[in-house]
């Protein structure tokens, strides 16, 4: 690598390409993202560049697109590369993105660390570099009671077996605050009368979300159409109109959002709105501990970043506070 290239571009370095293979059992990118689950395999495996037609991922751009992140030699990775990484990353993607491939580019580095491939002085130098500042403006953003009703009432007009599915995951969505592929996942054997069994969630944790009571009739009558064969709760639905137990993508679940909302007129939403809202709401009502389990968060203060209350809440939190009035 040059010492002094334009921003953006990176000259191949001999050393940052490996001379032979490697068994996957001692690749510092392999054993990282082994460890992941399937969903963050896949997005920090693209941020690595295990994905071919990802460009401007990080083995990409240390090697000027000669490597990806199972033929760079990472042991050879010094702070002079991972410094101007940031540069470049800085320019070409968002901060929270640029964060999210500086954390994968530390883990594979550690990796490399533990198995001995790394000088632990050139592991600490590489690492040293800071993550971009986050701005604090929140993303997403509070559904209205008015604008939930909309969706589920596009959803209740259209007697097809597509309005009774929809309902369900809209329902669903509203009721039990799950993220897009946790409520795909669903299966029937997971919904017991009042709660649904989410499964491996982030950080690999199963948790169990109790249902408000209006949730139930709606994906009872949902099940009245698909029937109670083992399968996925939420399902597909071919062109004729028939029922076939195969899981919906996430991606299937924002065209379904997006459908709805044209229909009943919502605009500027996504499926994580729905979680904001689950979580929001809650956070009224009881306790930041027992909100987070039901979120299936790591921490109260991941869950505290969900909150969309607005200054409304804070007026009315303050007059529960006496004051002795004068005699």
């Amino acid at each position: 690598m040059n010492e002094s290239p334009e921003i953006g571009e990176i000259t191949v370095v001999n050393s940052l390409a490996l001379t032979a293979p490697t068994p996957l059992t001692e690749h510092p990118a392999a054993v990282y993202l082994s460890n992941l689950s399937a969903g963050s395999r896949a997005a920090m495996g693209q941020s690595l560049n295990a994905i071919p037609t990802e460009r401007f991922a990080i083995a990409r751009i240390l090697t000027s697109n000669e490597c990806d992140a199972l033929t760079l030699n990472w042991a050879e990775v010094r702070y002079k590369h991972t410094a101007l990484l940031r540069c470049i990353l800085m320019e070409r993607y968002a901060p929270a993105t640029t964060n999210k491939m500086l954390s994968a580019l530390r883990r594979v580095l550690k990796e490399a660390l533990r198995l001995e491939l790394m000088d632990a002085r050139d592991f600490a130098r590489a690492v040293d570099i800071a993550n971009i500042k986050l701005s604090k403006e929140l993303k997403g953003r509070f559904l209205s009671e008015a604008e939930i009703n909309a969706l589920m009432q596009t959803c209740f007009d259209d007697p097809t077996p597509i309005g009774y599915r929809d309902a369900a995951l809209i329902a669903i969505l509203r009721g039990a605050g799950l993220r897009r592929g946790e409520s795909v996942k669903l299966m029937l054997s997971d919904f017991h009368s009042g709660s649904v069994k989410v499964r491996s969630g982030k950080g690999g944790k199963d948790r169990t979300v109790y249902l408000p009571d209006g949730v139930l009739p709606i994906i009872e009558d949902w099940l009245e159409i698909r029937g109670r064969e083992a399968g996925a709760l939420i399902c597909h639905i071919n062109k004729s109109g028939a029922v076939t137990l195969r899981q919906l993508t996430p991606q299937a679940v924002l065209f379904i959002l997006e459908k709805r909302g044209v229909e009943a007129g919502v605009t500027n939403f996504s499926a994580h709105d729905f979680r904001r809202t689950f979580i929001s709401e809650l956070l009224d009502s009881t306790d930041i501990v027992t909100v987070q389990k039901l979120a299936g968060h790591a921490s109260p203060e991941l869950t505290s970043r969900y909150d969309r209350r607005g200054e409304e809440v804070q007026q009315r939190a303050v007059q529960a506070i006496t004051v002795p009035k004068r005699k």
